[in-house]
């Protein structure tokens, strides 16, 4: 019997498909309804409104925004969950909430406005600037810079996959231009390891890239003294020919910290 694929951060399953592997597959009023109740609980309103960042919480951290214990806000994230309205990442210890995809946020963005609603306040972390900025996570680039070149990878559609998911592929076009930018295409191809992935950022609370790519990424940057790391610590610093040749190779605007 083959394995069952595990869940990687921010796969966003829908919520039809949630909802018929939870046996909820009935008729559309039914169905509405069911999403209707889920969202009809005061305390997990305000969880879903918190989520509408698109990064991802704690318990802990949805318990505080909706005024209630860290327990219940547990018992309220699995309902969520069931009905397909969240989807819950296990990265080592810790256990993360965030919206199943984009179609629950415009439908909550959608009932907001008809309720006359304010957004809620974005989520400001806690970490210190510069490793926020950017730092290593294990042999990757993270912070505000490891999400940034996730997503400009994906924009350029150098990587194939949905945004957030576990694992993406590199298209032709993806290996031409990091080859052009230095990379060993060639050495990557033979590596056992997991090409390229979605790592959830302690920080931003979204995907930076991991896998081989993500550190090969990190060494050719290093090596090339775009980016130049802290010796007292995992952050790293963007040099300034490092800002101007990410904004000339890879279209990326980075500020200092």
């Amino acid at each position: 019997m083959p394995r069952p694929r595990p869940r990687h951060f921010g796969v966003a399953r829908s919520v039809d498909a949630s909802l018929a592997q939870n046996g909820a597959m009935t008729d559309p009023d039914t169905r509405l309804a069911q999403l209707a109740a889920a969202v009809a609980e005061p305390a997990r309103a305000r969880m879903l409104c918190a989520l509408l960042d698109g990064r991802a919480r704690t318990a802990t951290e949805l318990a505080a925004a909706a005024d209630i214990a860290a327990s219940t806000a547990s018992t309220h994230i699995a309902r969520l969950e069931a009905s397909g309205l969240v989807h819950v990442v296990r990265q080592g210890k810790h256990r993360y909430a965030q919206l199943a995809g984009p179609a629950v946020a415009r439908a909550l963005e959608s009932l907001l406005v008809v309720a006359g609603v304010p957004r809620a306040a974005g989520f400001e972390p806690s970490t210190p600037q510069a490793l926020r900025h950017a730092r290593s996570c294990y042999d990757h680039a993270a912070g505000e810079l490891g999400v940034a070149l996730h997503d400009r990878l994906l924009a350029l559609r150098w990587l194939h996959g949905e945004r957030d998911e576990g694992d993406y592929t590199l298209t032709p076009a993806g290996s031409t231009a990091l080859q052009a930018l230095g990379l060993d295409m060639a050495g990557l191809s033979r590596t056992r390891r997991r090409l390229a992935c979605a790592c959830l950022d302690w920080s931003e609370r979204r995907a930076h890239l991991g896998g081989a790519l993500g550190a090969a990424l990190l060494e050719l940057l290093l090596a090339r003294r775009w980016l130049q790391r802290d010796l007292d610590s995992r952050a790293l610093r963007l040099t300034p020919a490092g800002k101007r040749l990410l904004r000339e190779r890879l279209g990326l605007e980075l500020g200092a910290p």
